[in-house]
């Protein structure tokens, strides 16, 4: 018992004076954000302008508001969410992240154990023989047999914080690639949504230029009937021809790009595009999103996984520095043993059997030809890097979420301006078919009426996809909501507080 006190007194008292032991770590630092910037120079719109049809809606910009669903589903698609449902679940890129989280905690745990006692025990039998020649004998030598047990006891008392700052460290890991999972689950989502969209818009594109071949077929139909009456130079069933083949030459073209999205759906989801069960998405099947909560300014360097990504990482290289200006300093270890020593088993629990030891050791680097200085130099030019990285981060999702709210503005004004344009050229197309017929106008005039309804109709498809998609990539670079998600499905179950402060002085390193 009194050996056991002498072993483990040392033990605790280190333990506790570690407890309140100095560390190298400077404080973190953050580039600081302003609490009231605004995401654009100008005011951004509160509301954009409406136009015709289902999808020329005004959209609110609920400004302040949390956004407390699943983004995705304020487009109310049940196709849509059933993709999203199956590439969460069997998507590589998931399980990528998902297999990188676990290491990283694995890495953690490893490094956790650095603080308790590292505790071996070993057993042995020897038999051995000994020359008597040694002894001035001339016999042939003596037998003998040892057997041998003992339990060892090692410690690192973390006196100037080195362990807790390697924890530290691959707990920042570990919180760095939580985010980074949830950025790649709101990077796959938001290809989703953009894949389905751009097939939905090709599926338009497709239906209507197979509505504008058909028309362009009875009306050439039409000018070669008026040809054979005379009425018509044969000049204009050639252009009509020209016409038609012209708008068939677009759909191999369209078909192809279709074919794209689809295939890339199929990698979307984790599946091989020959085993793609097509689940087709049209227009019609997805709700343009009326009213968008956007977050405050501030809010968003909470709810961005990258920027909480960077800021772990940030975290980590903070560490390093303390880590590496601790290499400087002494480094203590602690070990003792306790067991037994005997030639027979007998004796082998007998207490005259019994050795120990107890062995304090101290390192302190005298001269590594620079090393020290250059590891210190090296974690402070790694954590510039990442103070930088966090910056770059931070100002790129103020950039797409202005670009966005801008872009949603423009887009609502486009499709407005198109579908104008759309109206008056079926409008004119419909009064010069009808002149035609009648002999009234001339078959260019015809001509160039077509022309015009075909570009405004492909171009008014165009608008309407590119409204969806720039009002998915708003709700994007919000951060998608995931913070509200259940904690069960996603790895983060809480938001994590920035701390604003001025940039990193190294002066105050020292």
């Amino acid at each position: 018992m009194r050996l056991r006190r002498s072993l483990l007194l040392p033990l605790s008292a280190t333990l506790a004076s570690s407890l309140t032991a100095c560390s190298f770590e400077p404080p973190l630092r953050v580039p600081e954000t302003p609490a009231k910037v605004p995401f654009t120079a100008h005011p951004a719109p509160g509301k954009t302008v409406a136009s015709a049809g289902s999808n020329g809606r005004a959209q609110e910009m609920a400004y302040g508001k949390d956004l407390d669903q699943q983004w995705w589903t304020l487009f109310h698609s049940r196709t849509l969410d059933a993709v999203i449902r199956q590439a969460l679940k069997n998507s590589p890129t998931i399980a990528q992240a998902q297999a990188q989280l676990r290491q990283a905690e694995a890495t953690a745990r490893v490094n956790a154990s650095i603080f308790y006692p590292q505790v071996t025990g070993t057993l042995g039998a020897n038999r051995s023989k000994q020359s008597s020649a040694a002894f001035g004998g001339n016999k042939g030598g003596f037998y003998y047999t040892l057997f041998t047990g003992s339990v060892g006891v090692t410690y690192y008392p973390d006196i100037f914080g080195v362990n807790r700052l390697v924890y530290r460290g691959s707990e920042a890991q570990v919180a760095y690639q939580r985010y980074e999972l949830e950025a790649a689950r709101l990077t796959l989502t938001g290809n989703i949504v953009n894949t389905a969209i751009g097939e939905a818009a090709v599926q338009a594109q497709i239906a209507a230029t197979r509505a504008i071949v058909a028309r362009e077929q009875t009306l050439l139909d039409l000018t070669e009937n008026q040809y054979r009456a005379g009425a018509i130079p044969y000049l204009n069933v050639v252009n009509q021809r020209a016409q038609l083949a012209t708008q068939m030459a677009t759909l191999p073209q369209l078909e192809q790009q279709l074919a794209v999205y689809r295939h890339e759906m199929a990698i979307l989801v984790g599946s091989f595009p020959g085993q793609w069960q097509e689940k087709p998405f049209t227009l019609e099947d997805l709700s343009l999103p009326t009213r968008i909560p956007v977050s405050l300014p501030s809010e968003v360097v909470k709810q961005r996984p990258d920027i909480q990504a960077a800021l772990n990482q940030l975290k980590a290289a903070n560490a390093q520095i303390g880590i590496a200006r601790a290499q400087f300093y002494p480094t203590v270890a602690l070990s003792a043993s306790f067991g037994d020593t005997a030639s027979t088993v007998g004796m082998f629990f007998n207490p005259i059997s019994s050795v120990w030891s107890l062995v304090g050791g101290l390192s302190q680097p005298l001269f590594e030809g620079g090393k020290l200085e250059a590891q210190k130099a090296s974690a402070y030019a790694a954590y510039d890097a990442s103070f930088n990285a966090y910056r770059n981060t931070v100002l790129t999702a103020f950039q797409q979420v202005a670009n966005a709210l801008r872009a949603l503005e423009h887009d609502a004004q486009a499709l407005a301006a198109q579908q104008e344009s759309l109206q008056a050229a079926r409008e004119a197309l419909t009064l010069a078919q009808s002149s035609y017929r009648a002999g009234a106008t001339d078959y260019l005039s015809l001509l160039t009426a077509e022309v015009q309804y075909n570009t405004a109709k492909i171009a008014e498809i165009k608008a309407e996809a590119q409204r969806y998609q720039d009002t998915a990539a708003l709700l994007v670079a919000l951060g998608g909501g995931w913070w509200n998600t259940p904690a069960g499905d996603h790895a983060v179950a809480d938001k994590t507080t920035v701390s604003r402060e001025a940039g990193p002085d190294h002066g105050s390193h020292s």
